[in-house]
C-alpha cells in the first residue's frame, strides 16, 4: 500500500493496533491462482514475532498455504471521513496494518488446544474452566496456524502532513461530529499529537519556538 513518510508507523505502534483489532483478514496467494483466497478471521497477537489463530477444516486457505506459506494479516480500522468543508480536498483518516507471515498449520490436538485455550483467553474470563476434552467433534473440526512475522507494514492516516493547529481543529469537527467512528479516530489523531510534543514540529512557528523556551529575537529576546 502507499505510506507517505509523515503517515508510516513504526512497529511497535502498529503491532499495538493491530492487537487491539484482534480481527482482520488472512490473505494467502497461493500458486498460480487468478486470485488469492481471502478469510475474515479473529486472531491472536502472541508477541511481536508470532500470531496465532483457528479457522475451520473446509476452510479454501489450506490449499492455498499448502502451495506457498508466505501469507499476509491485514487489518483496518479507526476511519473517519474528513470533509471538504473542514479540509480543502476531502480525505478518509484511518489505520492499516499489514503482516508478511510465514504460515506453519498446526493439527496436533495438544498445539491446537493451546491455541484455543490462549484466544478464548484474551476474548473470555472463564477460559480456563473450558472443557476441550468434552468437544468431541471441535478439535478435528479445525486446525491451527502459527504464523511467524517477517514484516510488519503500518499506515496512519491522520494529517500527519498538516501542522499541529490544523490537526487540532480536525480533532475538535470530529469531537463535534461524534458520527460513528470518529472517537476512534480521534484517538488516534490525538494519540499521534501527543507523540510529537517532547519536539515540536517545524511547521508549528511562534508556538513552537515558545514551547520549546527558544528567544525569538535573538540573544535574550524582548521582555
Amino acid at each position: 500500500m502507499l505510506i507517505h513518510p509523515w503517515d508510516r508507523g513504526a512497529r511497535r505502534e502498529s503491532l499495538d493496533f493491530l492487537r487491539a483489532q484482534g480481527f482482520g483478514q488472512l490473505v494467502a496467494s497461493g500458486r498460480g491462482r487468478d486470485t488469492a483466497v481471502v478469510v475474515p478471521t479473529q486472531f491472536l497477537v502472541a508477541d511481536d514475532d508470532t500470531v496465532l489463530l483457528h479457522l475451520a477444516r473446509p476452510n479454501p486457505v489450506w490449499e492455498a498455504i499448502a502451495e506457498n506459506p508466505t501469507v499476509l494479516l491485514c487489518a483496518t480500522g479507526d476511519w473517519a471521513y474528513v470533509p471538504s468543508q473542514w479540509n480543502e480536498v476531502p480525505t478518509t483518516y484511518y489505520a492499516a496494518v499489514q503482516l508478511t507471515c510465514e504460515a506453519t498449520v498446526l493439527d496436533d490436538p495438544a498445539e491446537k488446544t493451546e491455541v484455543l485455550r490462549r484466544q478464548l483467553g484474551v476474548l473470555e474470563q472463564d477460559a480456563e474452566d473450558y472443557d476441550f476434552a468434552a468437544q468431541h467433534r471441535l478439535l478435528p473440526g479445525l486446525r491451527a496456524l502459527h504464523l511467524s512475522v517477517r514484516e510488519v507494514t503500518g499506515k496512519f492516516k491522520y494529517g500527519g502532513n498538516q501542522d499541529a493547529d490544523y490537526r487540532r481543529r480536525i480533532s475538535t469537527e470530529l469531537a463535534t461530529r461524534n458520527a460513528p467512528g470518529d472517537a476512534a479516530a480521534r484517538c488516534q489523531l490525538e494519540r499521534r499529537l501527543a507523540a510529537e510534543r517532547p519536539a515540536e514540529r517545524p511547521a508549528d512557528g511562534l508556538a513552537g519556538q515558545l514551547a520549546a523556551g527558544r528567544p525569538l529575537f535573538g540573544g535574550a529576546g524582548r521582555q
